[in-house]
């Protein structure tokens, strides 16, 4: 099994202290190296997966990493490259689909299950689910493996009051009005370099599984 290399977590450091041009291009193989790290990690990673849910099997573990180019256009912040490698398994903005997602950033990294930023017709839908079979959500939330590793759902964003079209009163209102339905396990650096990281991972992933599979109902 491939494991991620503690040069990849120090190439990860030295960005975020020299996070311009001259210096990325300076180094260009140490980047190289890191993402090759990373893409044979992935494939592992994306192989064992597999064995809890099929629909894996399919990712090119190079087209599920994100760029390491950030789009400053619109942004303030103008500094050219993101300080992590991130990869979506099935899960990224505006996704219609609960899916995985692995973050590696020194001292930051974590794993993502669910629904970020769905679009708004999604987002109905997904609430409608919560508000009609609640206790079939609740039963997967409060599972004791599953609580252990992710306490709560991600409050991002979430709504002051209860969105248009749901009773007041609703028992699901405070899941409701969540715009994200997202759970993180926070990694520490010696979990990520673990030996057995693909291994350890997978099973907090898989923990994740009966929540994507009851995102993704209203539309299988």
């Amino acid at each position: 099994m491939n494991t991620i290399q503690p040069e990849t977590l120090t190439f990860l450091k030295k960005l975020t202290n020299n996070n311009n041009r001259e210096w990325f291009n300076e180094n260009k193989s140490l980047y190289t190296e890191s993402q090759e790290n990373v893409i044979s990690f992935l494939e592992d990673l994306i192989k064992e997966m597999s064995g809890f849910d099929e629909n894996l099997a399919k990712i090119d573990p190079k087209k599920a990493m994100f760029r390491i180019y950030r789009d400053t256009r619109f942004s303030k912040d103008k500094v050219p490259y993101k300080t992590n490698f991130g990869a979506s398994l099935g899960m990224g903005k505006g996704s219609q689909k609960g899916g995985y997602y692995l973050h590696i950033e020194p001292g930051k990294s974590f794993l993502a299950g669910g629904i970020y930023m769905p679009e708004s017709s999604v987002l109905k839908e997904v609430r409608k689910e919560v508000s009609l079979y609640g206790d079939d959500f609740l039963k997967i939330l409060n599972h004791k493996d599953f609580k252990k590793h992710f306490p709560e759902l991600d409050q991002d964003d979430k709504l002051k009051k209860v969105p248009q079209g749901f009773e007041k009163e609703d028992p699901m209102a405070e899941y409701l009005k969540l715009k994200n339905f997202i759970v993180l396990y926070h990694l520490k650096d010696e979990e990520l370099l673990d030996k057995k990281a693909v291994q350890n991972l997978t099973k907090i992933f898989s923990l994740m599984k009966p929540f994507n599979d009851f995102l993704n109902t209203p539309f299988v």
